[in-house]
């Protein structure tokens, strides 16, 4: 049934097209040239936060971060080995996903420390650069509170994600 949904889909948008007498092709064209100079305007901004994510993993602050927040982590209830991938989830959804592999194979994918993981990773965000991709495309260059805000209840919600993985 799933291999059938997008063609049936693209046929129907067609067909939609030919009943209101819109041409399909330069509709299309026209939506390809805007999605490009969308890319090009966003594409310095992606740029910019891969650049600083690679930046702060090989320059070691990430792990300088992770042992001052242990003791924070352990008085919140959180399993102070997922204090990594709470630093590198806002920055980087592939690192993310690289860390919470490692704590699969340490601690096995029914631990308690591994549920938390799973949970952080798979609902929270790449905070940096959602806000470059989405701030860039409306032009506003001044973020004030939408950062700090976003990284406080994504934190908020890994300590509660913890909390509700202790009784599950």
């Amino acid at each position: 049934m799933s291999n059938y949904i997008v063609p049936v889909l693209i046929i129907g948008v067609i067909i939609y097209a030919v009943i209101k007498k819109v041409n399909v092709y330069d509709s299309f064209t026209e939506g390809t040239k805007s999605a490009l100079i969308l890319v090009f305007n966003i594409f310095p901004y992606i740029a910019v936060i891969l650049m600083c994510v690679e930046l702060f993993k090989v320059s070691g602050l990430a792990k300088i971060a992770v042992q001052w927040l242990e003791p924070f982590f352990t008085f919140l209830g959180m399993p102070s080995e997922l204090a990594e991938i709470v630093l590198i989830k806002p920055l980087s959804g592939n690192g993310s996903l690289a860390l919470l592999e490692e704590v699969f194979n340490e601690y096995g994918p029914d631990s308690y420390i591994a549920r938390c993981a799973a949970v952080i990773v798979g609902s929270s965000e790449t905070l940096f650069y959602i806000t470059a991709v989405y701030f860039s495309t409306v032009k506003i260059k001044k973020l004030r509170y939408a950062i700090p805000v976003a990284l406080f209840a994504s934190f908020a919600g890994a300590v509660i994600a913890c909390f509700i993985c202790r009784f599950i």
